[in-house]
């Protein structure tokens, strides 16, 4: 019975790998990379070292600012 089964499906698996090869085969596509590095004036303002810079000084001026205010002692 199992044969039986076998034999007919084998058209009809046949043609279903024969569908699936020709399909991965259509799919296949050269990549397309395109790499654009321009850093003109719309490159952002965090890529600019000042903001850094000034960033780091407010951070450092807090931090002390908050150190020494809770070491009060009476």
């Amino acid at each position: 019975m199992k044969s039986n089964m076998l034999i007919k499906m084998g058209p009809l698996a046949l043609l279903t790998f024969l569908f699936l090869s020709v399909q991965s085969f259509a799919q296949e596509k050269g990549l397309d990379i395109n790499v654009d590095i321009d850093k003109g004036d719309d490159a952002g303002l965090f890529t600019k070292p000042w903001v850094w810079v000034v960033g780091g000084a407010v951070f450092i001026l807090l931090l002390v600012a908050l150190l020494r205010g809770g070491g009060r002692k009476a």
